[in-house]
């Protein structure tokens, strides 16, 4: 873990979301200036980022910031917030091409989560998360999300899926160059003593009256 360089950025990030969505709420055309709008990618191409951080209802305000705190602080913690960063807007702004492809418009920070969830799967393949209710390890559910992504994008609904599936794909690249770059030290196993060494430990500890 690289605890020293954590400065809770993900709750930063929140703090964003939650103004933008407010500005949102209250400041008529606010939405329209900063949303990805696939027309003017290369003309406005702030858009990629600005979308990140605006939400097209409360709920879907509240499900990202849950899902940004939960597994956002975790993966801050364990590569620090400078790698964490760069992951979430990596993430976030290739959803927003993902989605700029395949969308007239899209808006949120889905594709960036998805990118967190996606290294996290990798790097915390073993870590029990809940899908649906069901219990599994974490590198079985970012392949449960994929296919679920899969299905909806071949069944259109108000739900950017290419954006999920794109953020979650450079995720998963990232964790694996991330874990070829910093690969965790393997732990050594002692070696089982002799019987002629553990007969020398037996007289030092009865002549140093360790016994």
């Amino acid at each position: 873990m690289d605890s020293k360089n954590f400065s809770y950025s993900a709750i930063w990030l929140l703090a964003i979301m939650t103004v933008s969505f407010a500005a949102q709420s209250f400041i008529p055309g606010f939405t329209e200036i900063f949303v990805l709008n696939s027309s003017k990618v290369f003309s406005e191409p702030w858009r990629l980022v600005t979308a990140i951080f605006l939400h097209g209802s409360i709920v879907h305000l509240l499900m990202n910031s849950f899902a940004l705190f939960l597994f956002g602080l975790i993966l801050e913690k364990e590569i620090g917030t400078k790698k964490f960063l760069m992951l979430f807007f990596a993430s976030g702004i290739t959803a927003s091409f993902g989605a700029a492809l395949f969308y007239p418009s899209s808006l949120g920070a889905s594709g960036a989560i998805y990118g967190i969830l996606g290294m996290l799967g990798v790097l915390r393949p073993g870590m029990t998360v809940w899908v649906s209710y069901v219990p599994m390890p974490m590198a079985i559910a970012i392949v449960v999300w994929a296919v679920i992504d899969l299905f909806g994008f071949l069944v259109p609904s108000n739900i950017a899926n290419a954006a999920h599936l794109s953020g979650l794909f450079l995720g998963v690249v990232i964790g694996l160059l991330y874990r070829k770059i910093y690969p965790k030290p393997k732990t050594t196993k002692r070696t089982p003593l002799s019987n002629h060494e553990e007969e020398e430990l037996d007289d030092y500890e009865r002549s140093s009256g360790l016994r």
